[in-house]
């Protein structure tokens, strides 16, 4: 079990929904079913509610950044604007739980809060790949990987945008609780039980139906399939292609 098994969720004025949801929907959820070594769930903010959330409607955090001294783990769902300066307070808030054992994660542009805290410094970090570019020029002294979905660099966690939070937030369901616990998860979810941290944000080149067939239908069945040991001869046999073949038909489709 988790020495500490609270998580507290930033809220901000002009929230990240979506971003935000992602922490509600693996971290604060009841799961009865799992027992009471479970996450509990708070929220906090720098300023008393209501707060703007994108999509018309607003919030209240549950306390304030206080909270954070005593989570085990932080989350901070997205961010206002590149260039919005978080405050002194919110800062000094994060570097101090940080001192004190905290782990801390970041959604999509989330991550610009934590670089400013000077906590990312000489780290390797990800972020939405539309902001990678603003991210390096802002804090140079950051490796920023823009091609990845999630960089886990022990306490702290980086993500891409959206759907690649839930990606890390179930990523660190399995490092807590394992495998089996985080593919429940994930049926609840219905999103694929593992996609890895190095795989791409985005492919270039869509795979087409017409042109590909059988490569098409085959990528279908293997997002059902992702927590299988799949080899190569295995697709290439569902495929009906030799190895040589389907490997040269994937690169052409997928550009890996």
């Amino acid at each position: 079990a988790l020495p500490n098994r609270l998580v507290a969720a930033l809220v901000y004025d002009q929230l990240c929904s979506f971003e935000f949801g992602c922490a509600v929907e693996v971290f604060g959820l009841p799961r009865p079913e799992l027992g009471e070594d479970w996450y509990r769930f708070v929220t906090c903010a720098a300023q008393p509610g209501p707060l703007r959330a994108i999509g018309g409607f607003t919030v209240a955090a549950q306390a304030g950044l206080d909270v954070l001294a005593t989570a085990g783990t932080i989350v901070i769902p997205g961010w206002k604007g590149a260039d919005a300066v978080p405050s002194k307070e919110l800062i000094g808030a994060l570097r101090n739980a940080y001192a004190a054992g905290a782990r801390i994660v970041t959604i999509c542009s989330g991550v610009f809060v934590l670089a400013a805290s000077g906590l990312l410094d000489g780290q390797r970090v990800t972020t939405h790949w539309r902001y990678a570019e603003k991210l390096k020029a802002l804090y140079p002294t950051l490796d920023v990987d823009p091609n990845v979905l999630y960089v886990d660099a022990g306490r702290i966690l980086t993500s891409a945008g959206s759907a690649a939070g839930l990606d890390l937030c179930l990523h660190l369901v399995r490092r807590d609780f394992g495998a089996p616990i985080a593919n429940q998860v994930a049926r609840r979810l219905v999103i694929a039980p593992h996609r890895t941290g190095g795989q791409a944000q985005f492919i270039e080149r869509p795979v087409l139906p017409e042109r590909y067939g059988r490569l098409a239908a085959l990528i279908g069945q293997l997002n059902a399939r992702l927590h299988e040991p799949l080899t190569i001869d295995t697709m290439a046999q569902l495929a009906a292609m030799s190895p040589r073949t389907f490997i040269r038909r994937f690169q052409e489709a997928t550009g890996k």
